[in-house]
């Protein structure tokens, strides 16, 4: 279920940082739609390559594991 979310979270991050690098290098208009399929799949891999390292370090980053 860690997996799920974690791919989730990735995907918005990477779109949010992606759509904000654009609008501010390009001038991307904010109104123009940015499709979100290509970031989850590239978080999707993420998740399955690097997914339950990812998500120990988080936990360990955030206090939450030991």
């Amino acid at each position: 279920m860690e997996i799920i979310a974690l791919v989730i979270l990735l995907a918005a991050a990477t779109g949010a940082v992606v759509g904000i690098l654009m609008i501010m290098l390009r001038g991307r208009d904010r109104a123009a739609p940015m499709p979100f399929g290509p970031y989850l799949a590239a978080a999707g891999w993420l998740a399955m390559m690097y997914g339950n390292s990812l998500v120990s370090g988080y936990l360990r980053l955030s206090g939450l594991q030991r």
